[in-house]
C-alpha cells in the first residue's frame, strides 16, 4: 500500500511539472502579436452580441447600471 501512495504521489507530481512546462515562460514577440490583436481573439468580437447578451443580463437580473442601460427589469426605461 505504502508503494502504491508512492507511485501514486510521484505520478501526480510528474504530472504538475509537465502541465506547467507548456505555460509559457516569456511574453508574445513583437512579431507574435499581430494574431493577438485580431478582432476574433478578443473576448467580445461582436458588439451586436455583446449587446443582446447584456439585455438578457439586465433583464434577468432586474437590475441596471455597470453597461450603460437604464430602467429596471421590467422594460420600462
Amino acid at each position: 500500500m505504502n508503494s502504491l501512495l508512492r507511485g501514486s504521489t510521484f505520478a501526480c507530481a510528474l504530472l504538475g511539472v509537465v502541465a506547467l512546462g507548456g505555460c509559457a515562460i516569456s511574453p508574445p514577440q513583437p512579431w507574435e502579436k499581430g494574431n493577438l490583436s485580431k478582432p476574433e481573439m478578443t473576448m467580445g468580437a461582436d458588439p451586436l452580441d455583446q449587446r443582446f447578451v447584456q439585455h438578457i443580463y439586465g433583464s434577468k437580473e432586474n437590475a441596471s447600471g455597470g453597461y450603460g442601460v437604464g430602467g429596471g427589469g421590467c422594460g420600462c426605461n
